[in-house]
């Protein structure tokens, strides 16, 4: 066999594990996406059922309310003054969460705040959760994109790692950045081993992890050590 063909021959084996390695690559990204746009729509379609039971009901009363009272043309009692007033806030504070679950106020401003705001309904609901928080009080103007990113990403992760039954779970979660990357690390430690492996070898943590890199152009890395799992995503 000739040289020549011998290079031709290696060459055309790269070229084609290089093609397997792209189209592999290919659908993983795919997949990866494909779940994170299913998983925000489901957000989605979540707040609108909120919208419509809660809030356009609410603000149907209120409005019937209205209109009874100007037709009705009588002096307000005290109690029915301070049951409008009551439902009155009750509305402006929903229409308050609903606006912070769709795009947080702090987001813009601070991410460490920001992801704050995001574990203090988890600390609180969840008493057998043991969260320790090391984040910086000041942080670098980076896009409200990458952040928003981020963001999703910590709750995602909460989401399918914590179980829903009531068990002592450590969770670590360290928030730095070194020169001009961004590093966020959560640690959970759980109870038992058996927990620990049906909570953290989720198919749909890699899909997390693969969208994360594809959006931010960062990284992602998953240890595991004893009974903790470490995630470490960079961008």
């Amino acid at each position: 066999m000739s040289r020549k063909l011998c290079t031709q021959i290696i060459l055309l084996i790269v070229y084609t594990l290089t093609l397997v390695w792209f189209l592999f690559f290919y659908h993983r990204i795919q997949q990866a996406l494909q779940w994170w746009s299913y998983r925000q729509s489901i957000k989605l379609f979540v707040e609108a059922e909120k919208i419509r039971d809660d809030l356009l009901q609410d603000s149907f009363s209120i409005r019937r309310n209205l209109d009874i009272l100007s037709t009705d043309n009588i002096n307000l009692s005290i109690n029915k003054t301070q049951d409008f007033l009551q439902k009155i806030d009750y509305f402006h504070q929903s229409l308050v969460s609903l606006s912070d679950r769709l795009f947080p106020f702090h987001l813009q401003y601070s991410l460490p705040l920001a992801i704050g705001c995001l574990l203090e309904p988890w600390h609180t609901s969840n008493p057998h959760l043991y969260f320790h928080i090391d984040m910086p009080v000041e942080w670098r103007n980076e896009t409200a994109k990458h952040s928003l990113i981020v963001l999703i990403t910590v709750e995602e992760l909460l989401t399918m790692t914590l179980p829903e039954l009531i068990m002592p779970i450590s969770i670590h979660i360290y928030l730095k950045q070194e020169k001009n990357l961004s590093n966020l690390k959560i640690e959970i430690t759980y109870p038992d081993l058996s927990t620990l492996i049906t909570y953290s070898t989720l198919p749909e943590l890699q899909y997390l992890c693969d969208s994360f890199c594809f959006l931010t152009s960062g990284k992602c890395f998953r240890r595991t050590k004893n009974l903790r799992v470490a995630w470490d995503f960079r961008w």
